[in-house]
């Protein structure tokens, strides 16, 4: 199975300041976005494998955009979803976004043993999405418990997929909860 590409987005958010307090370094957030057309629209398909399968050169095309939308900054935390439009299932989405799918994403920010947190859902044009996000290495880094928000303007149509890959450069600004920190996720690794 070939995905036909029907909209790529980059979305990307540099946040300097929360509460008055200077983000040094800043954050950036960035979301990675490709709109597919839904092979499945309007009818329940029982063997999602081919999905699955036609996710990993997805997944390939999306990681390359990272370097662009990232820039020099290192890659923390990490989070991916999806939104299918009113005639297709949630599972549609999930099927594009297994680790056979994000493990590209792995690739282009050099590694990640976390597990990669989630949203999908079933939504009209424009709906609203929060995509969270974790450390890359260890969910138990507090500080990168985070997300990102966003609406796809006219996206998905009935017939479409929406896939979603976020990553960020740091944990939140001010985050003062204690715990884990990106320092002790990155000595564990040896």
């Amino acid at each position: 199975m070939d995905l036909k590409i029907r909209r790529e987005f980059t979305l990307i958010d540099d946040m300097l300041e929360d509460c008055g307090q200077p983000a040094s370094p800043r954050l950036r957030k960035a979301a990675i976005v490709t709109v597919v057309e839904n092979p499945y629209p309007g009818k329940y398909v029982a063997d999602l494998s081919e999905m699955i399968a036609a996710s990993v050169p997805l997944g390939e095309r999306m990681a390359q955009r990272i370097p662009g939308a990232i820039g020099d900054e290192e890659v923390q935390s990490y989070g991916k979803g999806g939104i299918v439009g009113l005639n297709g299932e949630q599972e549609h989405a999930n099927a594009l976004l297994t680790t056979a799918f994000a493990n590209p994403f792995r690739d282009a920010i050099g590694g990640g043993n976390a597990w990669i947190s989630s949203m999908t859902k079933v939504a009209a044009p424009g709906t609203p999405i929060d995509i969270p996000m974790n450390h890359k290495h260890d969910v138990y880094v507090r500080s990168h418990y985070d997300g990102m928000s966003m609406m796809l303007p006219g996206a998905p149509l009935p017939d479409e997929i929406a896939i979603i890959f976020c990553v960020a450069s740091r944990g939140r600004i001010n985050a003062r909860v204690g715990g884990m920190t990106h320092g002790d996720a990155m000595s564990k690794l040896g």
